[in-house]
């Protein structure tokens, strides 16, 4: 393996052997990240939950729903400095990938810390849009006045773990994730309970978690010579370059924060105990259904080996086998979810209309996680077949057309009413996806995109945190399996 172009020895292993077995390899190696780090975000909120104070638990929902758009801007601005610089790497010129990585980060770093300052002191007013009121708002506005000013710590560790991956150096980049995982894990109990400190506990424990990321990120990032002090002279054109990838990976990361904005907008309206219930099952899910958010990142290489080879019927089974999966997952997992249902309320002390809209998720509204699932598929798809504007086009569907129609309408029925209708939506636009997935892989032998496979790698993960929004940005990147390696 050279220096400079890290994965020119390897050999496109997805176009022979079970596409099953290279299914299921690439989204269970992807979920087990995922899943670690998914997992301190639910015990961060099963922590602030047995607290016994509704207002804290309601006040992690509101502040969440703000720190969704931060990581959404945070995550487009990554692809873009992976996307800019891996070309360069590719094409042997390793001098000026690392220029240009320089100047990109440089501007996100400062763009970041606007954002992050402009949120600090519009956190109130933002707070009170959400639906945010007496003791959940001071809460909410407190933890974002907290931890917003420190954004760019995470995004020093985002773009630094990004240019491990371009380098090659996938398990490296996710060591930093699960690390920024661990401390966050270790501490929050501590900060939370042991010093009694609470939200600001939690918050303390974040920004330690992120200090720790961004530094371990710079190391590994030095390490590979991808930095340098940025040349002033080119910053401008580097970062014309980054944003050309950078601004449509913003768009559609943006879409699922937007949707759920509403959706927390429309839960505030029936108390904390909504909003508190809506978050529970907002940390939960990503955790049930790791296996199933891992698909987006894991069919990806998988298809557009076999388009590169010509093996059009293995395209087509791969969307297949992934959606098998899909089923498959989310079957098992409702019926382990509906008959353990009153322990899951009971984990997150919910009370109230929480403990309804838990049930309510457990015995029924998670059939819908099998359309969001299609729509990940579908999602990778147009994404490799040289289609990424569907992917942003039905991403933006279900954040809109998708969710204020339907939320809207059910929010006269009570909280239960809102999350049958973002149900709903999404059954519509997953269905819409994957019909379209389907008709974009019978037309591949026909025509084939020339920039196919060069789309924007963005995702529909609902990411929570920073840390978890690397673990998606490290299986979305990674190129291929240890299976391929």
């Amino acid at each position: 393996m050279s220096k400079d172009g890290l994965t020119s020895g390897r050999k496109a292993c997805f176009t022979t052997g079970s596409i099953m077995r290279h299914v299921l390899v690439m989204a269970g190696t992807g979920a087990i990240g995922l899943m670690a780090v998914f997992a301190v975000d639910m015990l961060n909120m099963v922590y602030i939950a047995h607290l016994g104070q509704p207002a804290l638990t309601a006040a992690i929902g509101f502040a969440g729903a703000v720190i969704g758009l931060q990581i959404a801007v945070s995550i487009g601005l990554t692809i873009g400095i992976s996307a800019a610089t891996g070309r360069l790497i590719g094409a042997g010129h390793h001098d000026d990938a690392r220029g240009t990585a320089s100047s990109a980060l440089t501007v996100t770093l400062l763009l970041t810390a606007l954002l992050g300052v402009l949120t600090a002191f519009a956190a109130h007013p933002l707070l009170c849009l959400l639906g945010a009121k007496d003791e959940a708002l001071r809460q909410a506005t407190h933890y974002l006045c907290v931890v917003s000013p420190f954004l760019p710590l995470i995004c020093m560790g985002m773009g630094c773990s990004s240019l491990m991956r371009v380098v090659g150096d996938a398990k490296g980049s996710m060591h930093i994730t699960l690390v920024g995982a661990v401390i966050s894990a270790i501490l929050d109990p501590i900060m939370i309970f042991g010093l009694h400190e609470g939200l600001t506990g939690a918050a303390i424990s974040t920004i330690l978690s992120r200090l720790a990321v961004a530094a371990l990120g710079l190391k590994g990032a030095l390490r590979h010579d991808m930095l340098c002090w940025p040349v002033p002279s080119r910053i401008l054109a580097d970062t014309r370059r980054v944003a050309s990838v950078a601004m449509p990976a913003i768009l559609t990361n943006l879409a699922t924060p937007v949707g759920g904005v509403y959706v927390t907008q429309a839960m505030a309206r029936f108390g904390l105990d909504a909003v508190g219930g809506q978050a529970s099952i907002e940390r939960t899910t990503p955790v049930l259904f790791s296996l199933v958010f891992a698909l987006t990142g894991s069919v990806g290489p998988i298809m557009a080996q076999n388009m590169g080879a010509g093996l059009y019927h293995r395209v087509r089974e791969t969307l297949t086998a992934a959606l098998k999966l899909v089923l498959v997952s989310i079957g098992v997992t409702w019926v382990i979810l509906a008959s353990l249902q009153h322990y899951v309320v009971v984990i997150f002390n919910a009370q109230g209309d929480g403990a309804m809209l838990i049930h309510l998720f457990c015995s029924l509204t998670i059939g819908s996680y099998l359309f969001v699932g299609m729509l990940f598929v579908a999602n990778a798809a147009f994404n490799n077949l040289g289609h990424p504007l569907y992917s942003t086009a039905f991403n933006w569907g279900r954040a809109t057309l998708g969710t204020v129609p339907f939320v809207w309408a059910g929010q006269h029925y009570g909280p239960g009413g809102v999350q049958l209708g973002q149900a709903v939506g999404v059954i519509i636009f997953g269905t819409l996806a994957v019909v379209t997935a389907f008709r974009v892989t019978r037309h591949l032998a026909g025509s084939v995109p020339e920039h196919a496979g060069a789309g924007v790698m963005a995702s529909d993960v609902p990411v929570i945190s920073a840390e978890s929004a690397m673990a998606e940005l490290d299986e979305l990147a990674a190129p291929l399996s240890d299976e391929c390696q």
